[in-house]
Protein backbone atom coordinates (compact mmCIF):
# COMPACT_ATOMS: atom_id res chain seq x y z
CA UNK A 1 0.00 0.00 0.00
CA UNK A 2 2.85 2.41 0.84
CA UNK A 3 4.45 1.78 -2.58
CA UNK A 4 1.09 2.36 -4.28
CA UNK A 5 0.70 5.61 -2.34
CA UNK A 6 4.20 6.82 -3.24
CA UNK A 7 3.58 6.10 -6.92
CA UNK A 8 0.22 7.85 -6.82
CA UNK A 9 1.74 10.84 -5.00
CA UNK A 10 4.38 11.15 -7.72
CA UNK A 11 1.74 11.19 -10.44
CA UNK A 12 -0.33 13.81 -8.63
CA UNK A 13 2.75 15.99 -8.06
CA UNK A 14 3.62 15.73 -11.74
CA UNK A 15 0.08 16.70 -12.76
CA UNK A 16 -0.14 19.57 -10.26
CA UNK A 17 1.56 21.92 -12.70
CA UNK A 18 -0.45 23.34 -15.64
CA UNK A 19 2.52 23.10 -18.02
CA UNK A 20 2.96 19.42 -17.28
CA UNK A 21 -0.78 18.80 -17.68
CA UNK A 22 -0.60 20.54 -21.07
CA UNK A 23 2.33 18.31 -22.06
CA UNK A 24 0.35 15.20 -21.11
CA UNK A 25 -2.66 16.51 -23.04
CA UNK A 26 -0.47 17.17 -26.11
CA UNK A 27 1.19 13.75 -25.91
CA UNK A 28 -2.27 12.21 -25.86
CA UNK A 29 -2.36 13.00 -29.58
CA UNK A 30 0.88 11.10 -30.18
CA UNK A 31 4.65 11.16 -29.68
CA UNK A 32 6.56 14.36 -30.37
CA UNK A 33 10.17 15.50 -30.10
CA UNK A 34 11.21 17.53 -27.07
CA UNK A 35 12.19 20.43 -29.34
CA UNK A 36 8.81 20.55 -31.07
CA UNK A 37 7.00 20.14 -27.78
CA UNK A 38 9.04 22.89 -26.10
CA UNK A 39 8.16 25.37 -28.87
CA UNK A 40 4.56 25.27 -27.68
CA UNK A 41 5.52 26.75 -24.28
CA UNK A 42 6.83 30.23 -23.46
CA UNK A 43 9.97 29.20 -21.54
CA UNK A 44 13.60 28.34 -22.10
CA UNK A 45 14.52 24.80 -23.08
CA UNK A 46 16.35 24.12 -19.76
CA UNK A 47 13.22 25.16 -17.85
CA UNK A 48 11.05 23.01 -20.06
CA UNK A 49 13.38 20.04 -19.58
CA UNK A 50 12.71 20.19 -15.82
CA UNK A 51 9.06 19.55 -16.59
CA UNK A 52 9.97 16.67 -18.92
CA UNK A 53 12.18 15.11 -16.23
CA UNK A 54 9.39 15.41 -13.63
CA UNK A 55 6.90 13.72 -15.95
CA UNK A 56 9.43 11.05 -16.82
CA UNK A 57 10.33 10.33 -13.19
CA UNK A 58 6.64 9.97 -12.33
CA UNK A 59 6.29 7.44 -15.14
CA UNK A 60 3.72 9.48 -17.06
CA UNK A 61 5.95 9.86 -20.10
CA UNK A 62 8.84 7.99 -21.66
CA UNK A 63 11.61 9.51 -23.70
CA UNK A 64 13.81 7.85 -26.29
CA UNK A 65 16.81 9.33 -28.06
CA UNK A 66 17.53 8.61 -31.72
CA UNK A 67 20.59 10.50 -32.87
CA UNK A 68 20.17 14.08 -31.70
CA UNK A 69 16.38 13.89 -31.32
CA UNK A 70 14.70 12.97 -28.04
CA UNK A 71 11.08 11.92 -28.48
CA UNK A 72 8.44 11.95 -25.72
CA UNK A 73 5.65 9.38 -25.56
CA UNK A 74 2.74 9.27 -23.14
CA UNK A 75 2.71 6.19 -20.90
CA UNK A 76 -1.02 5.51 -20.97
CA UNK A 77 -0.65 2.57 -18.57
CA UNK A 78 0.46 4.98 -15.85
CA UNK A 79 -2.84 6.81 -16.20
CA UNK A 80 -4.56 3.59 -15.12
CA UNK A 81 -3.09 4.19 -11.65
CA UNK A 82 -5.07 7.43 -11.47
CA UNK A 83 -8.13 5.82 -12.97
CA UNK A 84 -8.11 3.09 -10.33
CA UNK A 85 -7.72 5.57 -7.48
CA UNK A 86 -10.51 7.78 -8.81
CA UNK A 87 -12.80 4.77 -9.25
CA UNK A 88 -12.17 3.80 -5.60
CA UNK A 89 -12.95 7.34 -4.44
CA UNK A 90 -16.09 7.50 -6.58
CA UNK A 91 -17.33 4.19 -5.13
CA UNK A 92 -16.66 5.32 -1.54
CA UNK A 93 -18.50 8.60 -1.97
CA UNK A 94 -21.42 7.05 -3.85
CA UNK A 95 -21.85 4.55 -1.01
CA UNK A 96 -21.79 7.37 1.53
CA UNK A 97 -24.32 9.48 -0.33
CA UNK A 98 -26.54 6.41 -0.81
CA UNK A 99 -26.48 5.80 2.96
CA UNK A 100 -27.25 9.49 3.60
CA UNK A 101 -30.16 9.37 1.17
CA UNK A 102 -31.49 6.23 2.87
CA UNK A 103 -31.15 7.86 6.30
CA UNK A 104 -33.01 11.00 5.19
CA UNK A 105 -35.71 8.99 3.39
CA UNK A 106 -36.21 6.72 6.43
CA UNK A 107 -36.57 9.78 8.70
CA UNK A 108 -39.22 11.32 6.39
CA UNK A 109 -41.24 8.08 6.44
CA UNK A 110 -41.57 8.17 10.23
Amino acid sequence: MAQYSAELDGVFVALADPTRRAVVRRLGRGPVSVGDLAREFPMTLPSFMKHVRTLESSGLIRTAKAGRVRTCTLNRERLLLLDGWLADQRRIWEERTDRLEQFVTDEEDR
